[in-house]
């Protein structure tokens, strides 16, 4: 069945489609596989035990070339658990006023992390919150037990402060499907989580991310695990839209991973897939379009809607 799967490579007809732009819009930044979780879809491996984390000397790296990007995505791992996390935060403010953090909101209830809510507010940064859906045993399935109860939890509290409330002080969440399936649409998603979580939890949020699982990582594993790899990358393959390829966030951004490697995406992490070009964060010089790299993982980004890190594409 996989012999079926043209390269993803070849089914891009416009060959400007296969270049980055000119001018970058986001500088998206792993801290470290470090976390609290290993949720079953994760497609770094984050865990309890990592020992891969950004050091303060590659952030300092990433905050030279900075005020070349609109906007700067901190993702993990849990990206709080880097100990160098409230200072890269706080001296990235001084150079980008669009930052993102994206969490599993379920360490901020924890001892050491529970200052994180107000320091993020003060510095007006985005929280992008993974809940993978709006019920606890969808939820603790794909997270691990309790996860729910302290996500709604510490949804309450945001909202308390003005996450998801005011204008100023967005909260987005995610959902990821819980197997080998596609998302539903999104906008009829975010009205029906937005539905429930008012009327169970009195939770608001901002908008909701569909965010199309990654055929790579842990993720990989527990397709093949449960004999659903190929099946689901002939899906993926079937769902193919080419209007999806303009929005692909690999053509806007540049990825650090936490040793400062370079890469087109966070997905092509996993891979050691490097960009075409320079390397390391120490190297680089300049920024330029450059030829992006591809792999037939690349179908995740391009199925039905498309998706991406800010969720559907189309």
């Amino acid at each position: 069945m996989i012999d079926m799967i043209e390269p993803f490579e070849n089914m891009i007809k416009n060959p400007a489609l296969k270049m980055t732009e000119e001018n970058l819009k986001v500088l998206q930044v792993n801290v470290g596989k470090l976390c609290n979780l290993a949720c079953k879809h994760c497609h770094v491996g984050a865990n309890p035990n990592s020992t891969e984390i950004m050091t303060r000397d590659t952030m300092q790296q990433i905050l030279r070339i900075l005020p070349n990007f609109k906007t700067l995505d901190i993702t993990g791992g849990s990206p709080e658990m880097n100990p160098n996390f409230r200072w890269f935060v706080d001296e990235a403010s001084k150079i980008c006023s669009n930052i993102m953090v994206r969490s599993n909101l379920v360490i901020m209830t924890e001892e050491n992390y529970k200052d994180i809510p107000d320091f993020l507010k003060d510095r007006k940064v985005e929280i992008i919150a993974s809940l993978p859906y709006y019920t606890e045993n969808d939820c603790d399935r794909q997270r691990g037990k309790g996860t729910f109860r302290a996500v709604i939890s510490m949804l309450k509290k945001l909202n308390s402060i003005g996450y998801g409330i005011n204008e100023e002080l967005s909260l987005n969440l995610v959902y990821n499907p819980g197997g080998a399936f596609l998302s539903p649409s999104q906008n009829e998603l975010e009205q029906e989580y937005k539905k429930r979580l008012r009327a169970d939890y009195g939770i608001e949020f901002t908008h909701l991310f569909a965010i199309t699982n990654n055929p790579i990582g842990r993720f990989k594993e527990f397709l093949k695990r449960t004999n659903n790899y190929e099946r689901y990358m002939k899906r993926l393959y079937d769902a193919f839209n080419p209007d999806a390829l303009k929005g692909m966030m690999c053509r806007f951004q540049l990825s650090v991973s936490w040793d400062g490697k370079l890469y087109d995406c966070d997905f092509n992490q996993p891979l050691n897939l490097m960009i075409n070009g320079v390397q390391d964060i120490r190297e680089l010089k300049e920024i330029h379009s450059r030829k992006i790299k591809f792999g037939n993982h690349c179908y995740a980004c391009t199925a039905g809607s498309g998706s991406s890190c800010g969720g559907a594409t189309t």
